[in-house]
């Protein structure tokens, strides 16, 4: 059975996936840095308001993912804190500074995080050599992969992932979870090279509802960014576009069980 995972950066978000069907949440704040560690309200309100599994990303900055020592003080706690509060899995991911998997650092986490059901998100991407993270990966005991094959989009990376989910077939190895650029245009494309998970957003940004717009003063480094915009589910703020379609569960079971590829 195909699962379909949703990034999510807001409760009200995972709520709206929870609604149309998603498997699984993974739920992350920083939207413009491609997701970091949800703080701990999100977390209890997760728990509170979510049945579905959600996963929490564990990542303390935007950037690369190679981490010093206080860094990883804080991936480790994090987790910690994580498994206590009874989340069934989380997204972790560490290399070292030659772009390998960090494979001492990545064995003290899956020790903290016995019993729990972990994905090792996009600094996969990032890796020197995929093919050997998969097998390293495998004996960690990681059980997913999230990659786009280590392109700019999954659809890019479709080659790769073949290649991935065929050896990871073989050895028995994680999930190969395609992610980045996800939809249902390009959905059956996943689903024909025989992987069975799914990861997306299917978000857009959305205006700000604030009336009063202070010219010429931004919070972020970037005085280009605008900040009165944000990151989100679409249709938690309208259901117009193909985000509620997205969740339509029917929808996504057609086409992953290759009966309808058409929209």
């Amino acid at each position: 059975m195909a699962k379909l995972e949703i990034c999510c950066f807001g409760i009200e978000c995972a709520q709206v996936a929870q609604e149309y069907g998603a498997d699984r949440i993974e739920l992350c704040s920083g939207a413009a840095d491609g997701g970091l560690t949800p703080s701990y309200g999100y977390l209890k309100l997760a728990k509170e308001k979510l049945h579905i599994p959600v996963h929490p990303i564990i990542r303390p900055r935007g950037g690369d993912f190679c981490y010093n020592i206080s860094e990883f003080d804080v991936i480790r706690e994090d987790l910690i804190m994580i498994k206590e509060m009874g989340f069934s899995g989380a997204v972790i991911g560490i290399l070292d500074n030659e772009g390998r998997i960090d494979i001492n650092r990545m064995h003290t986490l899956m020790e903290i995080a016995q019993g729990m059901n972990i994905t090792f998100h996009r600094a996969f991407d990032m890796c020197i050599n995929p093919l050997l993270a998969l097998e390293q990966l495998k004996e960690l005991g990681v059980a997913r992969i999230l990659t786009s094959g280590q392109q700019q989009s999954a659809e890019l990376g479709l080659p790769l992932l073949k290649e991935l989910h065929e050896k990871s077939q073989q050895i028995n190895g994680p999930q190969i979870m395609a992610g980045a650029g996800v939809r249902l245009a390009n959905l059956s494309k996943f689903m024909e090279i025989g992987l069975s998970e799914v990861h997306s957003s299917a978000g857009k940004t959305v205006p700000s509802t604030m009336s009063y717009r202070k010219v010429g003063v931004t919070m972020a480094s970037n005085s280009e960014s605008d900040e009165f915009t944000h990151y989100c589910v679409g249709w938690s703020y309208g259901r117009s576009d193909e985000g509620l379609y997205f969740y339509y569960r029917k929808s996504f079971c057609l086409i992953a069980a290759g009966l309808n590829t058409q929209l």
